[in-house]
């Protein structure tokens, strides 16, 4: 079994509550909009850690990480990206890796900085996108997710609320 800690649009902020959070987790995986090389290099002290660039990174962050991850975490397959779309409205890019590459069981991406969990039918995936944990954007509340992976399940998925948006406090 894996527990995995599931966070996307930090843009450079790492609220402390995620390291409480993520204490007992064995990867953390990020979906893009991580905002800095500081940021990472901190989660990347923190945790092993499974990342992607978003459309806010710059050069560094896009030399230092993927656009696309493709990786298999004991036997659930995983597609990772930033601007994936959601379930019946796909990005284009997201749409087209998974016409070439077939459908993974479980599909994470981020950029909308809405947390939702979907289970797409169409494809027989899990979605999901865990919100944003960063101070910048629309969105009211930071968010992310914590679930494990036992065999070819997913399981015991939780959306975390760490407070409100505007907040760069520990609440």
């Amino acid at each position: 079994m894996k527990r995995i800690g599931l966070l996307s649009d930090t843009h450079g902020f790492i609220d402390p509550k995620i390291k409480k959070y993520f204490a007992e987790v064995d990867e953390i995986w990020h979906a893009g909009d991580i905002g800095d090389m500081a940021t990472l290099e901190a989660l990347e002290q923190f945790k092993p850690l499974r990342i992607v660039y978003g459309n806010i990174d710059n050069h560094l962050l896009r030399a230092s990480c993927k656009e696309i991850l493709r990786f298999k975490v004991e036997e659930v397959e995983v597609l990772m990206m930033h601007i994936g779309g959601r379930p019946g409205k796909y990005a284009k890019p997201a749409l087209e890796e998974i016409k070439l590459n077939g459908a993974p069981q479980l599909f994470i991406c981020g950029h909308s900085h809405i947390a939702l969990a979907q289970y797409d039918k169409r494809f027989k995936m899990l979605w999901l996108n865990p919100g944003a944990c960063g101070y910048k954007g629309f969105h009211q509340i930071k968010t992310i997710f914590r679930f494990q992976i036992n065999g070819s399940q997913v399981e015991n998925l939780e959306c975390i609320e760490l407070g409100a948006r505007v907040s760069k406090s520990t609440d």
